[in-house]
């Protein structure tokens, strides 16, 4: 059996994720990198998205994240994000109006009047959150 890596994912609020896994998967802001124990250590900002990993028990596991940092060492990844969230924790209501809301609202005739950063980066995170959570979006 190979060996394990610490999986640390931590928010302003809370622990998320304080395991061993086999291999940690997560949205770097210049692409997606992976992590096995033995790794080389390095630094990387984090654009919204999903971390994917596998446990120690072979299951795979997919967080949501909106930002933030990873730091990957030989023997531990630590993200520092936003906000994160498991799949059982994404309120699927509020997930759903988050999107219907940012559409809206960079479907507005007048776009001088909305902050479209602002819009874009809601209505990207309102669709990982759902990605995550395995909704369906309409």
């Amino acid at each position: 059996m190979a060996e394990n890596i610490r999986l640390e994912i931590v928010t302003p609020e809370k622990a998320v994720v304080s395991e061993d896994v086999q291999i940690v998967m997560a949205p770097g802001t210049l692409g997606e990198f992976g992590v096995l124990v033995g790794h080389t250590p390095f630094l990387s900002t984090l654009k919204v998205g999903t971390v994917r990993y596998t446990d120690a028990d072979g299951n795979d596991r997919v967080i949501f994240v909106s930002s933030g940092f990873a730091e990957a060492l030989p023997d531990k990844v630590t993200i520092l994000a936003e906000s994160a969230e498991r799949r059982r924790d994404i309120d699927l209501e509020r997930a759903q109006s988050a999107l219907e809301r940012a559409q809206e609202r960079l479907a507005m005739e007048r776009k001088e009047e909305i902050d479209y950063i602002r819009a874009r980066t809601a209505l990207e995170k309102a669709m990982y959150r759902l990605k995550v959570a395995g909704a369906k979006r309409g």
